[in-house]
C-alpha cells in the first residue's frame, strides 16, 4: 500500500464514537442533580412518614415482642431463643436486631419501651428500602419521574406505615430481596456481581422463608442480565451457589445439633417428635398448615376487612400495572425484559399469599413489590412524553390520593365532621402498654409467677425490677420445658395473667385450656384499660385455695 494511501487510513477513525453524554439520564446513566434531590426527598419523606408518631402507633404486636426477646436472648445467654428453638423462622433477622441493639448506647432501653428499639432499626431498614427501590426503578424504566412516583407510595401508603412501622421479619427480607435486584440491575457483566445478588437472595431466605416465592422472579431476572455475557454459565452457576450458601450454612447447625431430621424419620403430624425438635419436620408443619386449624386467616377475609381499608389505592393500581407490565412485556423488544421480571416477583408473592396461612402483617412484603411494578409501568407510558409535562402528571398522580378523605394524609373523625390526620400520625396506642407493664412494677413482685404476651416479655426482664418468672403464653401451653417443668399445667402455680388485646382470641384458638381454667374460674380482674376497639387487663389468679 501506498505510504500516502496508508496515512489517510490512520487518520480516519474507522469506529464511530459516541456521542458526548447528554444531560439527560439514561437507562444506566448517572443521577445528575435533579436525580440526586429526587432521591434525598424520597429518603427523607420516608424517614418523616415512618417515623413520625413510630413509638405511638400501632399497638406492639407480640411478633414483634417474639423477634425482640429472641434478640434479648442472643445477647444475654448466647441462644437463639429464650425458649426450645423449634425451627419456626430461619434466625438472621433477630441476629440483625441483636447486633443494632448491642452497638447502640442504652441497649434495649435506649429508646423506653424495648420494642421501641427494634422500630427505630425499622425506619432505618425503610430508608435503605427507598433508596434501593428508586434506583432499581430508575436503571430499569430510565425515569426518574418513575422513580420517584414508586418510592413515594411506598413511603405514604397507609398498609406500609402500618406494618413497616413493626419490628417483623418480613421487613428486613424485603431489604435483602432488594439489595438482589439492586445488583441486578447494575448489569455490568461480572461474576462479582452476581453472586453478589445470590448472596443477597440467599440472606432474604435465611430472614424470612417466603421469600422463596420470588425465586422465579430473580431467576428470570438474573438470566436476562447475563444471557448476552460471554461469562454467563460461570455468573448463573455462582449465583445459585451464592444463594445455596447462607441456605446450607442453617442446616449445617440444625445438622450439628442432631436436629435436621426427625428421630426415626417419622413425619407424622399428628405426633410431633418428642425427643428432640427438627428443622425438616418444622418445614413439612409448615407446608401443611391449614387455615381452618385456627392457625391463621384466609386471604378473602384479610383482603376485605384488613388490606383493602388500609389502602385500596396501592392494592387495586399495583394489581394493574402487574398485568399491564405482563402484557407490555410480551414485546420482543429487551428494554421491556424487567417488566416482565418484576410482574413475576409480585405474582409470586401473591400466589404465596392466596395459598398459606395468613397474618395480617405477611401483606407487607407485597408492598414495594407492587410500588415497583406501578414505577415500571408509569416509567413506560410516559417514556416519549415530554419531560415538564411528565413531571406535572407525577405530582398530580401523587396528590390524588393525600388529598382524599381516608386517603394517605387526612380521615373525617369519629362524628364525620371534620379532618383530621390520619391515625398512623396522631393516635396514641402503645402508652397502654406502658401502662400495664408500670401497674405491674409497682403492684405485682418481682417474684411473680406471670403468663403474658411477647409484646412485654422484654420490658419485664429489662427494666425495674426485673419479673424472671414472666412467661409466654404459648409457650406455657406448648413448650415442655414451660408447660411441664414450671408450670405442671397447674393453674395454681400461677399468680397472674397479664392479657394483652385479643389474648383471649388466642388462647381459645390455640386450645389453651388450663391457663383459660385459671382465668374463668380462679382469676379476678385487679386492672383494665379500654380505649376504642384495644382493650388490656390484668387477672390475679386466686390460686390459695
Amino acid at each position: 500500500m501506498p505510504r500516502e494511501r496508508e496515512t489517510i487510513l490512520l487518520e480516519q477513525d474507522p469506529v464511530p464514537r459516541p456521542p458526548p453524554a447528554a444531560a439527560s439520564e439514561s437507562e444506566e446513566g448517572r443521577l445528575g442533580r435533579l436525580g440526586v434531590s429526587l432521591l434525598v426527598f424520597s429518603i427523607v419523606t420516608g424517614l418523616v412518614t415512618h417515623g413520625w408518631n413510630l413509638f405511638k402507633y400501632p399497638l406492639y404486636l407480640s411478633d414483634e415482642g417474639i423477634y425482640m426477646q429472641q434478640a434479648w436472648s442472643v445477647l444475654r445467654h448466647g441462644k437463639l431463643s429464650p425458649y426450645t428453638y423449634f425451627y419456626d423462622h430461619a434466625p438472621l433477622g433477630w441476629l440483625t436486631i441483636a447486633g443494632w441493639v448491642a452497638v447502640i448506647p442504652g441497649q434495649f432501653n435506649s429508646f423506653g419501651f424495648p420494642v421501641n428499639v427494634g422500630r427505630a432499626l425499622m425506619v432505618l431498614v425503610h430508608a435503605g428500602c427507598v433508596f434501593l427501590l428508586f434506583e432499581v426503578v430508575r436503571r430499569y424504566s430510565g425515569s426518574r419521574a418513575a422513580a420517584t412516583l414508586a418510592a413515594f407510595l411506598f413511603n405514604v401508603s397507609p398498609l406500609a406505615v402500618y406494618f413497616q412501622r413493626m419490628v417483623l421479619l418480613d421487613n428486613l427480607m424485603v431489604f435483602w430481596v432488594l439489595v438482589g435486584l439492586y445488583i441486578l440491575a447494575r448489569k455490568d457483566g461480572r461474576i462479582v456481581t452476581a453472586m453478589g445478588a445470590g448472596l443477597a437472595f440467599g440472606f432474604a431466605l435465611i430472614t424470612k422463608e417466603n421469600a422463596a416465592f420470588l425465586l422465579p422472579g430473580f431467576g428470570y431476572l438474573l438470566h436476562r442480565s447475563i444471557v448476552d455475557n460471554s461469562n454467563r454459565r460461570f455468573s448463573a452457576s455462582f449465583w445459585w451457589f451464592a444463594a445455596g450458601a447462607p441456605v446450607s450454612l442453617y442446616m449445617l447447625y440444625a445438622q450439628i445439633k442432631n436436629e435436621l431430621l426427625p428421630a426415626n424419620l417419622d413425619f407424622n403430624l399428628a405426633s410431633p417428635p418428642a425427643d428432640h425438635v427438627s428443622l425438616l419436620y418444622t418445614i413439612w408443619w409448615q407446608l401443611n398448615r391449614t387455615a381452618s386449624g385456627g392457625q391463621g386467616t384466609m386471604f378473602s377475609t384479610l383482603l376485605h376487612d384488613s388490606w383493602m381499608w388500609k389502602d385500596k389505592y396501592i392494592l387495586i393500581t399495583g394489581t394493574a400495572a402487574t398485568i399491564a407490565n405482563l402484557v407490555l412485556s410480551l414485546n420482543a423488544r429487551r428494554r421491556e425484559v424487567p417488566m416482565l421480571g418484576v410482574g413475576l416477583l409480585a405474582i409470586g408473592y401473591g400466589f404465596y399469599l392466596t395459598r398459606s396461612v395468613l397474618l395480617d402483617f405477611y401483606v407487607a412484603p407485597l408492598v414495594p413489590l407492587l410500588a415497583l411494578n406501578i414505577g415500571l409501568c408509569y416509567g413506560r407510558i410516559t417514556r416519549y412524553g415530554k419531560p415538564i409535562a411528565v413531571a406535572l402528571l407525577t405530582a398530580i398522580v401523587c396528590a390524588l390520593p393525600l388529598s382524599q378523605p381516608h386517603g394517605y394524609l387526612v380521615a373525617w373523625d369519629s362524628t364525620g365532621t371534620r379532618l383530621l390526620l390520619a391515625d398512623q400520625y396522631r393516635l396514641p396506642q402503645t402508652n397502654m402498654q406502658n401502662l400495664q407493664v408500670k401497674w405491674i412494677r409497682e403492684n405485682i413482685p418481682p417474684d411473680a409467677r406471670l403468663i403474658i404476651d411477647d409484646d412485654i416479655w422484654v420490658a419485664l426482664r429489662e427494666g425495674t425490677p426485673k419479673y424472671p418468672n414472666a412467661q409466654s403464653h404459648f409457650k406455657a401451653a406448648s413448650d415442655p420445658d414451660v408447660r411441664d417443668k414450671i408450670f405442671h399445667q397447674d393453674w395454681h402455680n400461677v399468680d397472674y395473667v397479664v392479657m394483652s388485646n385479643k389474648m383471649r382470641d388466642a388462647l381459645q384458638r390455640n386450645n389453651e385450656g388450663w391457663i383459660m381454667e385459671a382465668i374463668d374460674q380462679h382469676g379476678e380482674q385487679v386492672w383494665r384499660i379500654d380505649r376504642g376497639d384495644v382493650h388490656l387487663e390484668i387477672i390475679k389468679i386466686n390460686n390459695t385455695g
